[in-house]
């Protein structure tokens, strides 16, 4: 009789489970990622298994960070590659928040009178002269090499050998997925007339298949090649070695064989360019919102435009707005154009041009900008303002020429980028945007090193701030971003997408700051994106007042912002361009916690 009672209880409680289900805080795809000693968020699984087998191993969050930046520049080839760049934002527990500037500059022989030449003589599309997307002549110095080594030597506590281990591992070959696949067939007629590349990306002359194993070769020879120098140096100690490695590629074999190729194929990239190479350490540029501390890197970069805007929106009551409103999203789109015009108009190498960074950055300018906002009517030109008179328009501000559908072919355009961040048990923090050298790629000779197109990013404007001269760096999209909070780091978060990615960013900090979602809540919930900016791509189109909603924000919002003048374009409900990874810190009980967006394959992992 007892067990039956038992048993009857058991029963009753079953009935009451079923009848009232536990319903998960959170309606995700995936779960927060949590952990207490480490966590590693990138574009790929097999990426973010670098960094974390770094934290295993005893390496802190810059080892971590950087194993996973050289795993991503092998194996995330569509979207970033070893020739390309890489701006790092980095926070010690003891240290104040730096940022490695990483992003390489133009060739010597890389003018503005070259390519206008080139216009003139027919070889580009009609239209404004640019420099174009793809092929050899957009190659920036590769930077990737020396901005690892510069965060190693200065905040490390491995050698290159060990924190390239896995890189190398991937370059012996990994299986290929389903989207380097679709980029290579996708691709393929922009790089196959390269000998080099094709021999690649197609081996046996076919695209190979998800799941097969691909190789590369002549890469994983070049990464073995560098550490080779490491170890050479090694009894001269940690730095020497580390430079050592590093000269190896930038003044040794790998630079004298990258240039041969580079001038025997029409390039502008020399040895001398690859020597005269450095990257920088930069303090970030910085704003408050509501008590927060948020860094992004300096003006040779889109992140101070997001400063800008939270400049804008602190003054307003986003919160009572309710998450996704017509009133949230307008307010939200219209300071995000503000801050984007200031960009468009200002931001520039700062090694080349003195920029109004202070003034730009002030809480006052952002008052005098913020009277601009029309809260029942959507700006249709862009508004760059007068800092440097503090006046909230420009009175001689030029409308861009170009509006539209950009020219350039769907296969050329820009490719984009892939994010990296981790946050180790010491409270050591760590943000990076690694982009460049996608497909479709020219693979430097028997290097196996992918030259990179990022020189397409300058403008050709006599003048203008972000104007192409030799040896400057051009002004790019990567946005690395770290946010404290009462001196103490809280969580670090970025994204791909190109100009979407401050957009996206903003909004995934909102999502946590103003409305309380969790990590992974705030990268899946739904977005928007103005492209009402000068694209930082291709042949640089203006589109006035386009706005792009996924279709999970409800249709009477939708109808309300075009009632409001917003050119309203639908996306799918998860088709938003940008792919954030964010982690968080938690202060309350010292838990680390990883979100990872799953419309373009991100990834976390704790420990």
């Amino acid at each position: 009789m007892k067990n039956f009672g038992c048993l009857l209880c058991l029963v009753l409680l079953l009935g009451a489970f079923l009848l009232n289900p536990i319903a998960p805080q959170a309606d995700t795809f995936r779960p927060v990622v949590r952990g207490s000693r480490g966590a590693v968020a990138a574009g790929h699984p097999l990426s973010a298994e670098a960094g974390l087998r770094l934290l295993q191993q005893g390496g802190n969050a810059v080892d971590a960070g950087c194993a996973t930046i050289l795993a991503a520049s092998v194996i995330e080839f569509s979207h970033f590659s070893f020739g390309g760049e890489v701006p790092i934002i980095i926070k010690t527990a003891s240290g104040a928040p730096t940022v490695i500037n990483g992003q390489g500059i133009a060739p010597r022989l890389a003018t503005r009178e070259f390519f206008l030449a080139r216009a003139k003589n027919g070889l580009q599309e009609k239209g404004a002269a640019s420099i174009p997307s793809s092929g050899i002549l957009p190659a920036t110095v590769p930077a990737v090499l020396d901005a690892v080594v510069t965060a190693l030597d200065r905040f490390g506590t491995k050698s290159l050998a060990q924190v390239m281990q896995p890189a190398i591992e991937l370059a012996d070959g990994f299986p290929i997925d389903e989207l380097r696949v679709r980029y290579i067939e996708n691709t393929r007629k922009i790089y196959e007339p390269w000998p080099t590349s094709a021999k690649l990306f197609l081996p046996g002359g076919r695209v190979p298949k998800p799941g097969e194993m691909f190789f590369q070769p002549d890469l994983a020879r070049t990464l073995r090649e560098i550490v080779k120098a490491e170890r050479a140096s090694r009894s001269r100690g940690r730095h020497a070695a580390l430079i050592a490695a590093r000269d190896y590629f930038y003044k040794g074999a790998i630079a004298k064989r990258i240039s041969e190729f580079s001038e025997a194929n029409g390039g502008l990239l020399r040895a001398a360019d690859l020597a005269a190479f450095h990257a920088k350490v930069e303090e970030p540029a910085k704003a408050t919102y509501r008590g927060y501390e948020v860094y992004k890197t300096g003006f040779w970069a889109a992140g101070p435009a997001m400063l800008e805007t939270l400049n804008i929106l602190e003054s307003f009551d986003v919160r009572a707005m309710k998450h996704n409103s017509a009133d949230y999203v307008h307010t939200l789109i219209e300071a995000m154009k503000l801050g984007f015009a200031d960009r468009d108009r200002y931001y520039g190498d700062p090694d080349f041009v003195k920029v109004p960074g202070a003034q730009l950055l002030s809480k006052d300018y952002a008052a005098l900008r913020k009277a601009l906002i029309d809260e029942k009517h959507a700006s249709l030109e862009q508004r760059p303002g007068d800092p440097a008179n503090k006046k909230p328009l420009l009175n001689n501000g030029v409308q861009p020429a170009l509006t539209g559908e950009s020219r350039v072919p769907e296969a050329e355009r820009a490719n984009d980028t892939t994010c990296v961040n981790v946050i180790d048990k010491d409270g050591n923090v760590f943000s990076a945007t690694p982009s460049g050298a996608w497909l479709p790629t020219v693979v430097a000779g028997d290097t196996g090193v992918m030259l990179g197109q990022r020189m397409q990013s300058f403008l050709l404007e006599e003048g203008h701030p972000n104007v192409l001269q030799p040896g400057k760096r051009p002004r790019v999209t990567l946005s690395p971003t770290l946010v404290m909070k009462d001196g103490k780091p809280l969580f670090v978060l970025s994204t791909p997408g190109g100009d979407n990615q401050d957009q996206s960013l903003i909004q995934v900090l909102l999502n946590i700051i103003e409305f309380g979602m969790n990590v992974q809540e705030a990268v899946e919930a739904p977005r928007f994106q103005t492209l009402h900016l000068v694209s930082s791509f291709d042949d640089h189109r203006f589109n006035p007042g386009v706005l792009n909603l996924e279709d999970r924000i409800a249709k009477e919002v939708r109808d309300d912002l075009s009632s409001r003048g917003h050119k309203v374009e639908v996306q799918a409900a998860y088709g938003n361009p940008s792919a954030p990874t964010v982690i968080m810190l938690r202060p309350d009980s010292g838990a680390i916690e990883a979100g990872a967006d799953p419309r373009r394959g991100r990834y976390a992992l704790a420990w």
